[in-house]
């Protein structure tokens, strides 16, 4: 595995941080979740066969194991200070000015602990007027101008119906984490990563909708139009939807051929690139039409002659019966004896042609006895933790 070796302590909760830990542990880090005695919130969020274990944080928490350190005391934050000087990356979403009370400044720790990349995953940067203030994803949606989107899109704001800037960020904190490894790799220090949701995904957005406003002056408003074209929607079709996407002038030439409407492949609106961004409402506009007129399934078929890209509308229930996603064994169960069968998404890139394993999500504290009797620690201290956690469930039955 390619992360194997390295130790990721993780105080983070809900999606963020979790998605981005389990990133690192699918790559085969060892991630060491350290939860509250009351456990991620997540372990609440939606159905469950298992108090403890529902859907959302099974979403993000697999291929890690959970420690139950309770930082408002001084044991708790005794065995996380011992945790921290086996580990290679410390990760939280922890506000800066509740960092002080548990000794965990990035500065502080980086002075006890030189190797660590320490990242903080928060809301806003440390630098700005919005520094410290709280934020989820439906705050960075509309700050970021992502509700702003919508509105053009439909005529009033609104989110992207998935936590779009949670998800986002986690991958982004994953190559930020990643570069400070390589990074101390070659200086043998470790460094303070940021990862701001608000900067984040403003230049996530901004990537295409900066558009005119990359000049000086302003060439346009902000907005690219071809993604905001009211007609850039999966095509209505005469028994159906079809999502299809002609985009070189070659493949709009062989479109318009192909459906009898030649004559638009040499109208001047549509004749290059430069003119079809200009005029994209018209240009859909016309493609929408031609594609009402035929069956989905016809116009797959159209397509793949064409070699224009072109897929059916699939629902979130159809997506573990797609046939690429089937042929792939994308999808992976694991039947635990505790929830019983449990279906998951798989890693989704792969090494060498082999995709990553999954392992079970951690139950709370399952893992504090295994971890914490590896660090050290006086008897005392030991007890005194141990004490403090749920007693870890009976292994799996073979």
């Amino acid at each position: 595995m390619q992360l194997q070796g390295l130790r990721v302590v993780d105080l983070s909760s809900i999606v963020l941080g979790p998605l981005a830990s389990q990133i690192l542990g699918d790559y085969g880090a060892e991630v060491i979740k350290v939860e509250p005695p009351e456990g991620d919130s997540t372990r609440g969020t939606g159905p469950s066969t298992e108090p403890g274990m529902a859907a959302l944080f099974l979403g993000v928490n697999r291929n890690k194991k959970s420690v139950m350190l309770d930082l408002k005391s001084a044991e708790g934050r005794a065995g996380l200070e011992a945790l921290l000087a086996t580990a290679d990356v410390l990760m939280h979403n922890i506000r800066p000015q509740k960092l002080v009370a548990l000794g965990l400044e990035p500065e502080r720790v980086l002075e006890r602990h030189p190797r660590i990349v320490c990242a903080s995953l928060n809301g806003f940067g440390s630098a700005g007027p919005y520094a410290g203030k709280p934020a989820y994803d439906d705050i960075i949606q509309g700050l970021s101008g992502s509700a702003s989107l919508m509105q053009r899109m439909t005529g009033s704001p609104g989110y992207f119906p998935t936590i779009a800037a949670d998800k986002t960020c986690a991958h982004v904190a994953v190559h930020a984490i990643l570069a400070a490894l390589i990074g101390r790799g070659l200086t043998g220090r470790g460094s303070h990563v940021e990862v701001p949701m608000f900067e984040a995904m403003v230049a996530f957005n901004l990537v295409e909708h900066h558009y005119g406003r990359h000049f000086r002056p302003a060439q346009s408003s902000a907005g690219y139009p071809r993604v905001l074209a009211a007609w850039r929607r999966p095509y209505r079709t005469s028994d159906g939807h079809v999502c299809l996407m002609p985009y070189t002038t070659a493949q709009w030439a062989r479109f318009f051929t192909r459906t009898g409407a030649s004559a638009l492949a040499s109208d001047a609106r549509f004749s290059d690139m430069a003119s079809r961004t200009k005029n994209i409402d018209a240009l859909y506009e016309e493609a929408g039409k031609l594609i009402a007129q035929r069956p989905t399934g016809e116009w797959l078929a159209i397509c793949l002659e064409l070699e224009i890209p072109a897929a059916p509308v699939n629902q979130l229930d159809d997506l573990p019966d797609d046939p690429h996603l089937a042929a792939i064994k994308f999808f992976r169960e694991i039947d635990d004896a505790g929830t019983g069968p449990v279906n998951f998404p798989g890693v989704p890139v792969s090494f060498d042609g082999k995709r990553p394993s999954i392992r079970m999500p951690p139950r709370l504290g399952e893992h504090t006895r295994e971890v914490l009797e590896g660090l050290g620690l006086g008897a005392a201290l030991l007890e005194a933790l141990l004490h403090r956690s749920p007693r870890a469930p009976a292994p799996p039955l073979p």
